[in-house]
């Protein structure tokens, strides 16, 4: 099947969670109200359920494939990545000063989506390329954006991030790679760099690969890095592209999912040195490398969000075809469909609510980082940024381990097909897998989760997030629905759940480090399925007021049961979270080393 982006959903998400209109306030993003947003993202919805989706099967049975030294994409892929350069989707975000157009996160991240549900193996290129624009425009200097930055916005140019080595996975402090600084300002860059996203491709002119290395004489550790712009090609005074430069690519990787994509081995200066030009100031690399490495990990959160609605779609239209025994209430006399068994619809309604809660999430989140990033007041730009910050370990980690357990559980309602790699059902799964691992691990987000975001601030943005939850319990409240009563009853028994975990984790990662990362990850899981719980709960109320309207009864009551089983089902866990975080750590690190 191929894929029918779930505009209603996406929409109410952009108009009532995100507040588009409050979006469109702020100076720069007037003209992006909302009938903006769905005159551009029903544009969106047609480029990838008529061009992408439909290479998506086409990319798992014939990947990306490597020969002397050349990677030849999947069929389809250069002509479909041709069509979506000149629909202007690869500036959508970036400044119209460098040829975009300068639309909000919060239009661009539901784009996103769309393009991951369509196609991820195709997204990745443009994912990386919008990392290494982010990373010129806030440490570029004027002369390397001048030659980079409007051919990356474009798409006539794609970029790359460099940072993992054969001996350096997540530990960038034993990154290798040097830089030779040479008299014309340029260094010569030399290394060996692994797991790099379209590192090399046959889609765009030139690559622009920004990479973590070593200047001479530089300190070790992670205080030592700095980062280069190496392309591919060399570029010329007038812009043409010149010779060849000294990186190759001397294979590429052959893995569970995402086949399409090529996931290349560089090698940096075999033949006297790769030229580089230093972005921002020496030493200071993985500083710039986090401003690529935050935007692409809420990219892959939502492209978690992505793969899982395509999970949801695909069982739903095998459940509603597939015939299998009688109805346990005899509802049927005959065979029925299997959407009309009890449990099939428990494994959709969970596939669908988690989907939900996490779009919902994403969506608060976009919002947040366009009003931090824009917005004329400076304490409205710092409160935002502080949310949107404690947002991002959720929407990468959450959403990503979520995209896994539905994948999953779209196999088993195909059951025995969903085994059989011709019904699809099994590419979204492997697919997902790796959406946990790379751009940091769910363990590294959580560890952020902790260091970065609950105990550098002692816990403030944690506990005020938890004070924002809590006006909506008492909305809820307010309305006094059968179904606003119990999902204010959950949402309370979740946010007291997260509270003691964050008090736990602000009171005890100094004295006893290992007794709070080890439920580290539980942490991150219980703070993700209570925000994206609260965004439901907000979507509730919202969905309320609108049938008194009369606005759209079918979606806003499916919008309703789909909260409150979001409420039952999932924000139930968190009370038990909370208890094997608090009171479970000495049995997770009591185990002698020698008894495993």
């Amino acid at each position: 099947m191929t894929y029918k982006a779930p505009l209603k959903d996406m929409l109410f998400n952009i108009q009532h969670i995100a507040n588009i209109e409050q979006v469109a306030l702020i100076p720069g993003f007037e003209e992006a109200g909302f009938d903006t947003a769905q005159a551009v993202l029903e544009e969106c919805a047609k480029f990838n359920e008529g061009v992408l989706s439909p290479l998506n099967w086409e990319g798992d049975i014939h990947p990306s494939n490597f020969k002397n030294g050349v990677v030849t994409t999947t069929p389809g892929f250069k002509e479909a990545f041709k069509q979506y350069v000149e629909g202007g989707w690869q500036g959508l975000q970036h400044p119209a000063n460098y040829g975009g157009q300068g639309l909000p996160k919060t239009i661009g991240a539901a784009c996103g989506e769309m393009l991951n549900s369509a196609n991820m193996s195709f997204a990745l290129c443009p994912l990386l390329s919008d990392g290494a624009i982010e990373a010129l425009l806030t440490a570029g200097s004027d002369e390397l954006k001048a030659v980079y930055l409007q051919k990356l916005v474009s798409g006539e140019w794609t970029g790359t991030m460099n940072l993992t080595e054969p001996q350096a996975g997540s530990d960038l402090a034993a990154v290798r790679s040097r830089a030779e600084p040479q008299a014309d300002g340029t260094y010569k860059v030399f290394g060996t760099k692994i797991y790099i996203t379209y590192g090399e491709h046959d889609m765009a002119g030139n690559i622009v690969h920004l990479v973590l290395a070593r200047a001479s004489g530089a300190p070790e550790g992670v205080k030592g890095i700095s980062l280069f712009v190496v392309p591919k090609f060399m570029v010329g005074k007038d812009g043409a592209l010149g010779a060849r430069n000294d990186v190759h690519c001397v294979s590429i990787e052959h893995k569970l999912g995402i086949k399409a994509s090529p996931t290349a081995v560089l090698q940096y200066g075999d033949n006297g040195g790769a030229v580089g030009y230093l972005v921002g100031e020496e030493n200071r690399g993985l500083e710039y490398m986090f401003i690529m490495m935050n935007s692409a990990r809420y990219a892959v959160g939502v492209q978690g969000i992505a793969i899982a609605e395509m999970a949801y779609q695909k069982a739903v239209a095998f459940a509603k075809d597939r015939v299998q025994s009688r109805p346990v209430d005899g509802s049927i006399k005959a065979s029925a469909p299997i959407i009309a068994h009890p449990d099939v619809k428990r494994m959709l309604m969970t596939m669908r609510a988690y989907t939900e809660g996490c779009r919902a999430m994403a969506s608060s989140a976009a919002a947040a980082y366009d009003a931090s990033h824009h917005h004329p007041d400076a304490d409205v730009r710092k409160q935002n940024l502080a949310f949107y910050e404690f947002m991002v370990p959720l929407v990468k980690g959450y959403s990503t381990e979520m995209s896994l357990e539905v994948t999953s559980m779209g196999v088993q309602v195909h059951g025995g097909m969903g085994f059989i790699e011709e019904t699809g059902a099994a590419q979204y799964y492997r697919d997902a897998k790796i959406l946990t691992i790379y751009e940091g691990t769910t363990a590294i987000q959580a560890n952020d989760l902790v260091g970065r975001k609950t105990m550098r601030d002692g816990g403030l943005t944690a506990r005020r997030i938890a004070a924002q939850i809590e006006v909506t319990e008492a909305d809820l409240l307010k309305q006094g629905s059968a179904d606003a009563l119990v999902v204010a009853r959950r949402l309370k028994a979740a946010r007291e759940a997260f509270l003691d975990v964050v008090d736990f984790v602000v009171a005890h990662t100094k004295s006893s480090p290992n007794a709070v990362f080890a439920g580290s990850v539980p942490y991150l899981m219980l703070a993700g399925n209570v925000v994206a719980g609260w965004q439901m709960a907000r979507s509730l109320l919202v969905a309320q007021e609108q049938i008194t309207q009369g606005v759209d009864l079918g979606f806003m009551k499916a919008k309703i049961t789909t909260a409150r089983f979001y409420a039952d089902h999932l924000l139930t866990k968190a009370p038990g979270m909370r208890d094997s975080i608090v009171e479970g750590a000495e049995c997770v690190t009591a185990l002698a080393l020698e008894a495993f």
